[in-house]
């Protein structure tokens, strides 16, 4: 019997089972992570090594150092995450993995290592999308949340934002026709010599200063809900370098603050206000940048006015980890979606 004719066998008994446990592994950029999810909404255990302190010296990501530390400690995780389950290998009952979008290299170690786990313990095998584990991240925060619902992603590499119609059904509303926002908050930052990791220091900074000192444009786009940070990036560069070169005095604090604003100002009106057309009666948000302190209290704000709930994941499931890669595992699984040996990573993935 082949390894898939064995992994669909398994499926059948699967489906079957009350209790599902998924080892989950996540490796797309600059963390490594393990996790033990149980029916897609229990975390048993999350194990996550961060590789900030290594990528600070260069001021961002190497893909290069990432790929090399993912090989150094992935082990270690899946280990850790077993280990923290108090559960063998034998225990679990399939494998997944991160299979896109991210970096090349850095995807390619953990579909290898969920590859041979699952060719060795003879597990299924999940491939799971990115973008995709970062809303289901929501479920393992509100064990209550189901589709259909309204999702801003917002991350260093993207601002979607998706009509959840179901469990692994999905729907672009808008995305971003150029930088993220994640992306224009780390560029910002770096302008403002603010280091790695900006985003996150750049919020930290904006709430000591006002957001009403820099006026800023809030870029037109053809579509209803897409965004545009590309201008706005440019604008506020270009005002903090002319404010140099005339020896202007300004507050750091008063300049994120003002960037903060204009960035938060541009996802939640899209977001509300697709919520609005669309009928969407619940809006999630996920992502790195779901983090951010004013974006989640204007969001609160806007779905409190709209009279609409509003979930966000907490904030340790906000960046990446694996905890979210199994809960979104378990609905692939229950959708009979499983990958054979000839998985490959695919940087460009989309959902």
């Amino acid at each position: 019997m082949t390894y898939m004719e064995e992994s669909k066998k398994q499926l059948e008994a699967l489906l079957q089972k009350d209790t599902i446990r998924i080892l989950a592994i996540e490796s797309s950029c600059d963390e490594t992570a393990a996790a033990i999810v149980e029916n897609g909404r229990v975390i048993v255990s999350n194990c996550v090594f961060s590789q900030i302190d290594m990528h600070a010296l260069y001021g961002g990501v190497v893909p290069e150092i990432a790929s090399r530390a993912h090989v150094e400690k992935v082990n270690r995780m899946v280990n850790e995450a077993l280990s923290k389950a108090n559960m063998a290998l034998s225990d679990v009952d399939a494998i997944a993995c991160t299979y896109g979008p991210g970096l090349v290299g850095a995807l390619l170690i953990g579909v290898s290592c969920a590859k041979a786990l699952a060719f060795a313990a003879k597990k299924p095998l999940i491939p799971v999308n990115h973008i995709e584990g970062h809303i289901c991240a929501n479920f393992l925060t509100h064990q209550e949340l189901q589709p259909p619902f309204a999702c801003l992603v917002v991350s260093g590499g993207h601002s979607h934002l998706f009509s959840v119609e179901d469990y692994g059904k999905y729907r672009i509303i808008g995305c971003t026709q150029d930088d993220a926002a994640g992306e224009a908050f780390d560029k910002a930052a770096r302008v403002l010599n603010i280091p790695y990791p900006g985003g996150p220091l750049l919020d930290k900074l904006a709430e000591e200063g006002n957001p009403e000192a820099l006026k800023l444009p809030r870029p037109h786009t053809e579509g209803k809900y897409d965004y545009s940070f590309s201008g706005l990036k440019t604008a506020f560069i270009n005002a903090v370098h002319n404010m140099r070169q005339k020896n202007i005095a300004f507050s750091d604090a008063d300049l994120a603050a003002s960037f903060r604003k204009a960035v938060v100002d541009m996802l939640a009106d899209k977001a509300m206000q697709a919520a609005k057309d669309l009928k969407l009666n619940c809006m999630v948000l996920a992502g790195g940048v779901s983090a951010n302190s004013l974006l989640r209290r204007e969001m609160q704000a806007r779905c409190d006015r709209l009279g609409i709930p509003l979930y966000m994941p907490k904030l340790s499931l906000c960046g990446d980890n694996a905890a979210m890669i199994g809960s979104a595992a378990y609905y692939r699984l229950k959708n009979g979606e499983l990958a054979d040996l000839s998985l490959n990573a695919k940087p460009a993935l989309r959902l």
